[in-house]
Formats: C-alpha cells, sequence, structure tokens
C-alpha cells in the first residue's frame, strides 16, 4: 500500500472510501475522521456512491495520515468503521472546474436571481438563462463541477440563504448537492421538483439539512410509493422537522391512506390452526413484496423491528463464469466459508431497521414471481413465528435486467406491544437460477374463464384476475366477479388478501382441492 502510495504521489490525489458510509451523517462523519487525523485536509468532492462514501485528498501526506485513521472511529453500535485510501486521477470536478471570467458570469446572474427580503434564491431551469446562454455558457447542476461552482457562490455572497430553487434542472442525482450542508446550512426550504430523481435514496445525500419545506413533485420517485401515507412518512423519516410537503401543510393531510396497505396485518390473538397462520404469511409476504417491489423500499421500515438483523449471503463461486452475474450483491455478501475474519463478519451484519432497509434499498430493483413461492414453517409460538420462502424474482434495472434469480428468505417476526407482528431477523440468500428455473417463472397463463356471463376483460384485468385468484385462492369466476364492480382493477387486486383473512369469500368462490 506504501508503495502504490508512493507511485499515486505523482498526481497528487488519493481516494478516500468509506464502506456503508451512506448511513452515517456527512458532518459527523468528516468531523469524527479530522479529530483523528494528524494532518488537517480539505474533503474535495464528497460523495455517496450506492451504499458507501467517497472524498479526494491531494497530497500523499494527508493520504497516508486518513490510512491511521482506520478502525480509531465508532459508530454508536460501537462497531469500528473503516476507512480505505487508494490512489487516484484528478476528480471529475477539479478536472472541469470553471475558468474565472466564467464564475464571475456565473455570480452575476445568480445575483440577479436571489431575492434579498426573502433571502431566497431561484435557480430553476438555469442552464437556460439568457445571461449564460449568450456567452455559450452550458451551466448544467446534475455535473459537480457545476454544482460545486454555483455553491461556491452561494457561499461566499449567499451565507444567509434559507430558501433554494432547483425546480426544472433535469437533476437525477444530488452528489454534488451534498456540499450544501457546509456551504449553505441554514437552508430551510428546498425545491426539487419537475426533476429526474428516480429514488429517495438520493435525498441522504442531503440529510443534513434542517428542512420545514420540500418540495418532489413531478419526480419519478413519486410515483414509487403504494400511497400518500408512505410518501409522506418517508420524508419525515429523513427530515424530521419537516412541516410542508409539495406545497401542503403535513399537518393538514391525512395520514392513515386508504390506499396504503398495512405493512403487516395486526394479529390480535394467539394462531389457531393452520388455516389462520396460512393466511397471515400470506398476507405478510403480498404487503411485503408490493412493496420490495414498488421501487423505493424505505417504506419497508415499519415492517422491521428498531433492532432488527439482517443478513445476505450469496454462494459465490469463482470458477463459475455465471457467478459474474451477482457482483451487485458480492459486496454484501457474508458468506462463512468467504468471510473468515470474525470482526467483518459482525460488520457485514446489518443492526438496525434503518441500516437494514439502506441495505436493501440500493440492491437491484426487482419483480417477484409470487406464483414460485414455496413456503416452509419452522417454529411456531404465540409471540414468534419463524417462516421460510424459496422463490424466483427478476431483476429489471442496469446490466442484468431481465435475468432471473433464485432466492431464500428465512423470516422471524415477533410480536410487538401493539399486536402487530415486526421483522426481528431477516436472512436472504440469492442465486442465480438454473435453466429449468428460469424457463418456468413468470410463465403462468391467463385461462379463460368458463362462465359465459361475464363481461369481456382487457388483457390486463385478465392478468389482473389470474393474479388475485393465484393470490388469494380464489377461482377465476369468483375473482373476476369480485372485481366485475370495481372501477380501479388495481385497487381491487390489493383487497383480496384482506377479503381472505376476513372470511368474506363465498365458499362457491374459493378453489376445489384436487
Amino acid at each position: 500500500m506504501e508503495k502504490n502510495m508512493q507511485d499515486g504521489a505523482l498526481g497528487c490525489w488519493f481516494k478516500i472510501t468509506i464502506p456503508h458510509g451512506v448511513k452515517y451523517d456527512k458532518t459527523w462523519l468528516m468531523n469524527s475522521i479530522q479529530s483523528h487525523c494528524s494532518v488537517p485536509f480539505t474533503p474535495v468532492d464528497f460523495h455517496y456512491v450506492k451504499n458507501r462514501a467517497r472524498f479526494f485528498v491531494q497530497d500523499a501526506d494527508t493520504a497516508s495520515a486518513l490510512k491511521d485513521v482506520k478502525h480509531k472511529i465508532f459508530n454508536d453500535e460501537n462497531q469500528k468503521i473503516s476507512i480505505f485510501v487508494s490512489p487516484s486521477a484528478v476528480p471529475y470536478s477539479m478536472q472541469n472546474k470553471l475558468k474565472p471570467e466564467q464564475m464571475e458570469q456565473l455570480k452575476l446572474t445568480i445575483n440577479k436571481r436571489y431575492d434579498v427580503s426573502q433571502q431566497a434564491l431561484d435557480l430553476q431551469k438555469l442552464r437556460f438563462d439568457p445571461d449564460l446562454v449568450g456567452r455559450d455558457m452550458d451551466i448544467i447542476l446534475n455535473r459537480r463541477n457545476c454544482m460545486a461552482a454555483t455553491l461556491q457562490i452561494i457561499e461566499k455572497n449567499f451565507p444567509e440563504l434559507l430558501s433554494l430553487n432547483l425546480r426544472n434542472n433535469k437533476l437525477h442525482r444530488l452528489d454534488g448537492l451534498s456540499h450544501i450542508i457546509e456551504k449553505a446550512p441554514k437552508v430551510k426550504i428546498l425545491n426539487l421538483s419537475k426533476n429526474e430523481l428516480k429514488s429517495t435514496w438520493e435525498l441522504s445525500k442531503v440529510k443534513g439539512l434542517k428542512l420545514e419545506e420540500l418540495w418532489l413533485e413531478g419526480n419519478p420517485l413519486c410515483r414509487t410509493f403504494p400511497g400518500q401515507s408512505a410518501y409522506i412518512s418517508a420524508m419525515r423519516d429523513r427530515f424530521p422537522e419537516l412541516l410542508r410537503l409539495d406545497g401542503q401543510e403535513l399537518t393538514s393531510l391525512t395520514i392513515i391512506d386508504a390506499e396504503t396497505p398495512e405493512i403487516i396485518k395486526p394479529c390480535k390473538e394467539s394462531y389457531k390452526g393452520s388455516e389462520s397462520l396460512k393466511s397471515l404469511v400470506l398476507q405478510f409476504l403480498l404487503q411485503y413484496y408490493l412493496i420490495y417491489d414498488s421501487g423505493d423500499r424505505q417504506s419497508l421500515l415499519d415492517a422491521y423491528h428498531e433492532k432488527a438483523c439482517f443478513s445476505l449471503t450469496i454462494p459465490f463461486n469463482l470458477k463459475d463464469p455465471a457467478s459474474s452475474g451477482l457482483c451487485e450483491y458480492f459486496k454484501d455478501s457474508r458468506n462463512m466459508k468467504k468471510v473468515k475474519d470474525p470482526d467483518m463478519r459482525v460488520q457485514m451484519l446489518k443492526h438496525t431497521k434503518h441500516e437494514i432497509v439502506d441495505s436493501l434499498s440500493v440492491l437491484p430493483k426487482t419483480q417477484h414471481d409470487l406464483n414460485s413461492y414455496v413456503v416452509d414453517l419452522c417454529v411456531q409460538t404465540e409471540k414468534m413465528l419463524c417462516f421460510s420462502v424459496n422463490g424466483m424474482f427478476k431483476e429489471v434495472e442496469g446490466q442484468s435486467q431481465g435475468c432471473v434469480r433464485a432466492f431464500t428468505r428465512i423470516f422471524i417476526l415477533i410480536s410487538g406491544s401493539d399486536s402487530s407482528m415486526y421483522i426481528v431477523n431477516d436472512e436472504l440468500i440469492v442465486r442465480n437460477a438454473s435453466p429449468k428455473e428460469t424457463q418456468s417463472a413468470f410463465s403462468t397463463s391467463v385461462p379463460t374463464p368458463s362462465s359465459s356471463s361475464m363481461p369481456t376483460l382487457s388483457q390486463e384485468q385478465k392478468e389482473i384476475v389470474q393474479t388475485s385468484s393465484t393470490q388469494s385462492e380464489m377461482n377465476l369466476t369468483g375473482s373476476q366477479k369480485c372485481l366485475q364492480d370495481e372501477q380501479n382493477y388495481t385497487e381491487a387486486d390489493q383487497d383480496f388478501a384482506t377479503l381472505q383473512i376476513e372470511d368474506k369469500i363465498p365458499e362457491e368462490a374459493c378453489k376445489q382441492s384436487p
């Protein structure tokens, strides 16, 4: 490592990486590192990448001092925080710094957009500002160098900034904006509406701000929530002082949303017999994976106990070419055959519900095949339930889009003081599906209902009937009849599990045993 540092000194830049750094507040993390580092340093281009935190420093002495900080910092759970140092090319934001004359023009343009009385800065559609376009300046705030220059101007000229409007700037990530916590720490109002943010995970990059008002409408991430309640809950979890969301007072919004499914059905009595257990597990799996596949897994927070534990394992084999497709899972894999270090085995466990859901949120987006599930009940007591589920899913984004995986999930649930069930232990095992499994996954056909009296359905409605029939154990005719009077077929589909548990499904609508 020392030799690498010497070799890298020619470029004078070093990359500092903190595994799982996304779960730490940036200010706390940087202050902790600085307090243990023998050399004062200025971090450059701090950002979160997947679940890691990363920044750059410019000389070998600083890099060597940071290397010595490794395992000297502990988190709230008394776990050592790792720090990795490696030679690096010049950071992107430093390669493309604006020229002095460009900085001066950008400063003039921004100054025109500042409202002194409101201490508010309106940067919406900044790229198309006539003063910039007329001088052939392409200021794209999605680029770190442009955002860095903007924040630098804000820090020097508008230190009391309270409101920042970044509407309509085609932002699809917030790495560059993470520096706002140091550059403009007093911002209380942040408008990010009409951008291209796809996941609320991006908001973790500005979670140090004490926001009172946030605008996100018009971003793809707003469509990933199963209902308004889950949306509000996720935003309040990140910004506890939030008073207004998308222009509406949060106190005036109804928190209980009929469109939002309960994550876990409350159980107010001991389980009595296999059918009630079957219904409970079915309800849990339907609602858990409805949210898991929705695009924003932060809504799963309420399903986990505060001190829950989670681990991920993949059966990785370097000699198997197919194993390379699991690279997105490998970095967090707690395969006991591969991880020999006892400390590392402990560190790779996720120990709180926030840490668990943050880890789940950076895994590839998925679509699970509910028809492939095989469930085994392991242990049942009055207040505890342990079961495993085996099944198939496919990835829906990225380089592995369309790839089918097999998984085993082992859940342990306990009954809380409010009679609800919470996950206390969650183990996920992911592997590549065999050719036979891949062929059978997502292959359920849509039979034609036998009753000629039923109205004609669209293909989408037929698929909902088939899915509802499979998931609720109703026959196709019964499923279609229940859907017949519904205006919204998708909403009707979500009600089947509730109907089943409340024993409101007519006997003639149930599937008959062979």
